[in-house]
């Protein structure tokens, strides 16, 4: 079963500074019917104007993945990390026995655009921990390129969860295919252009979950992004 989520029908925040679309319940948006899918917990596409960001705050016990679309983001952490991360860049913070981070737009006067996306862990209590890698465009073009698995397979990055997180670039007569086995599911979330989803046309904002389906098929695209998740 296929079933889809339009843009429009996520939950919206306009803070002045920071404006968000939620894919599933967050903060003041609440909706019993998107509380998740599987461990995807949070899809958040989030836009932060210059010199703004969210302050020094906490997290625990969940894999938290950063995808910057555009502009540049600023990260610090109680880990003592602390980097610069642009378009390319993924970074994966396992919140674990608890973490202190703040997320900031390095530039004072360009906005910064990208999605977080959290993912519960496979259990409580695992080390807090974090990666960081640039994935360069000529590696998800017309294909789906692995950014994040359990074990860190193909130069991907490793979080504690039996999931798969990958991207793909996609145009024209391009074509793109995932098996999903049956014991998965599949999660698609159209970052930005367009494309045909299983035969459903998708553009950017939209998603599609999957259940007791076999495949998920990309094609007909105009000058689309992706990340597909295969979940447990």
């Amino acid at each position: 079963m296929m079933q889809i989520r339009r843009s429009e029908q996520r939950g919206h925040a306009e803070h002045g500074w920071l404006s968000s679309r939620h894919t599933f319940s967050f903060a003041g948006y609440t909706d019993p019917r998107h509380m998740g899918f599987g461990p995807l917990r949070v899809i958040n596409e989030d836009t932060v104007a210059g010199g703004q960001g969210f302050g020094t705050h906490g997290h625990r016990d969940m894999e938290i993945i950063s995808y910057v679309l555009q502009g540049a983001l600023e990260h610090k952490d109680s880990m003592g990390n602390g980097s610069v991360l642009r378009y390319g860049d993924v970074q994966r913070m396992s919140a674990g026995t608890g973490v202190m981070h703040s997320e900031f737009n390095h530039s004072p006067t360009e906005s910064v655009h990208f999605l977080q996306i959290w993912i519960f862990p496979d259990r409580n209590g695992h080390a807090s921990g974090y990666e960081e890698k640039h994935f360069d465009a000529a590696s998800k073009r017309g294909r789906l390129r692995l950014l994040v698995s359990p074990d860190g397979r193909d130069g991907s990055l490793r979080m504690n969860q039996d999931a798969f997180l990958y991207a793909a670039l996609v145009d024209g007569e391009e074509r793109v295919e995932h098996a999903i086995a049956p014991d998965r599911r599949g999660y698609v979330h159209v970052v930005r252009g367009a494309l045909s989803v299983n035969g459903q046309v998708l553009k950017a904002g939209d998603a599609a979950s999957f259940e007791q389906e076999s495949r998920i098929v990309l094609d007909r695209a105009q000058d689309a992004e992706v990340l597909v998740f295969d979940l447990p």
